[in-house]
C-alpha cells in the first residue's frame, strides 16, 4: 500500500512537472508572436529599423501611428493575460506561476519569429499583472500609467510609474487580501524589476551607440 501511495505521488509530481514545462512553452511562444512588427510591415515599415529599433508601442505610435499603437498595446497585454491563464488552466499556481510569466517576457524580449529582437516588455508584464490580480490589477497599472505618462519628460519616468504600480499592488494586497496574494504580489514586484533593469540597460545601451554614431559623423565631416 506504502509502495503504491509512492508511486502515485511520483506520478502526480511528474505530471506536474510536465504541465509546468509545457505551460512554459506556451507562454514564451505567446510571448514571441511579433504584433508590433507585423502591424508595422503591413504598413510597408521594417519597425526595427526606424526610431529606437524597438518592436513595441510607443516606437508604432511615432513611426507607423497611433491606431496601430493601441492594436499593440492590446495585443501585448492580451499576451501577457494568456499566458497566465493558459498556465493556470495547467494547474500552475503559487509561486510557480512566475516561471510562464517570465517565459512570456522571455519570449518578447527575444522573439524566436524576429531573429530575436523584441522590446522591453512593460505591456505584457502589465498584462501579467491583471491576470493574476484582476481589479487590483488594473489599479495599480492605472497608477503607473498615469504617473509615467505625467511625468514622462523626466528620466527615470520608467523607474517611478512602476515603483508606484507595485508598490500600489502590495499595498492593496497586504490590505484587502490574504497573504498568498500577498506573496504573488512582491513576487510580481521582483519580476517588474529584472523588466526595468532590461529595459534601462537597453536604453543605456542605444544611448551609447547613438553617441558612437554621432561622435562617427562629426569625425567623418571634419576629413
Amino acid at each position: 500500500m506504502h509502495d503504491l501511495k509512492k508511486a502515485l505521488d511520483l506520478l502526480n509530481s511528474s505530471n506536474e512537472l510536465y504541465f509546468l514545462i509545457i505551460s512554459i512553452l506556451v507562454a514564451y511562444f505567446l510571448g514571441s508572436v511579433p504584433i508590433a512588427d507585423r502591424i508595422s510591415r503591413r504598413r510597408g515599415i521594417d519597425i526595427f529599423s526606424k526610431g529606437t529599433g524597438l518592436a513595441g508601442a510607443t516606437n508604432v505610435r511615432k513611426e507607423v501611428g497611433f491606431k496601430s499603437s493601441i492594436i499593440v498595446v492590446a495585443g501585448d497585454t492580451l499576451k501577457g493575460i494568456l499566458a497566465i491563464l493558459v498556465a493556470q488552466k495547467f494547474g500552475v499556481s503559487g509561486y510557480w506561476i512566475f516561471l510562464p510569466a517570465f517565459a512570456a517576457i522571455a519570449g518578447h524580449w527575444r522573439s524566436v519569429f524576429t531573429n530575436f529582437r523584441g522590446v522591453d516588455g512593460l505591456i505584457v508584464l502589465g498584462g501579467i499583472i491583471i491576470a493574476l490580480f484582476d481589479v487590483f490589477g488594473v489599479i495599480s497599472i492605472t497608477l503607473a500609467m498615469l504617473i509615467g505618462l505625467g511625468g514622462q519628460k523626466l528620466f527615470y519616468s520608467s523607474l517611478m510609474s512602476i515603483v508606484a504600480g507595485n508598490v500600489s499592488l502590495i499595498v492593496l494586497s497586504a490590505t484587502f487580501e490574504g497573504p498568498q496574494i500577498f506573496k504573488l504580489a512582491v513576487g510580481t514586484g521582483m519580476l517588474s524589476t529584472l523588466v526595468l533593469i532590461h529595459a534601462l540597460k537597453g536604453h543605456s545601451k542605444r544611448n551609447k551607440e547613438k553617441v558612437l554614431d554621432q561622435q562617427f559623423q562629426s569625425e567623418a565631416h571634419t576629413l
